[in-house]
């Protein structure tokens, strides 16, 4: 088993800053990829970013090209969101994921992840 825990949400306004981390325990050596997705009101939860635990591969939705940035530091089992420009459409509960599979076409999915953590909230006002 793996457990997942979000910290880092808040509220801000547009413009501004969060960083988001997401703290891996358990059964971590046997997960090779780690993803945030985000979920607003009334809407499906989607791909923000992804990482590959080991190898440092990155990938990002079209919406967080350019502002966001996912990193992981293996030493503490911890994988980072750094939100920056951040807009009122990117207010959400944001999730981190993590699965076994490798590559890109697994880590951009919701539903190849089988362990998630409970989320935390941003709200980003205008």
């Amino acid at each position: 088993q793996v457990q997942l825990v979000e910290s880092g949400g808040g509220l801000v306004q547009a413009g501004g800053s969060l960083r988001l981390s997401c703290a891996a325990s358990g059964r971590t050596f046997t997960q090779n990829t780690m993803g945030w997705f985000r979920q607003a009101p009334g809407k499906e939860r989607e791909f923000v970013a992804g990482i590959s635990w080991r190898g440092g591969t990155t990938n990002y939705a079209d919406s967080a090209k350019g502002r966001f940035t996912i990193s992981s530091d293996n030493t503490k089992n911890t994988v980072y969101l750094q939100m920056n420009n951040l807009k009122p459409e990117d207010t959400a509960v944001y999730y981190c994921a993590a699965q076994k599979t490798l590559g890109l076409a697994a880590m951009n999915a919701r539903g190849t992840y089988p362990y998630w953590g409970q989320g935390t909230q941003v709200a980003v006002s205008s």
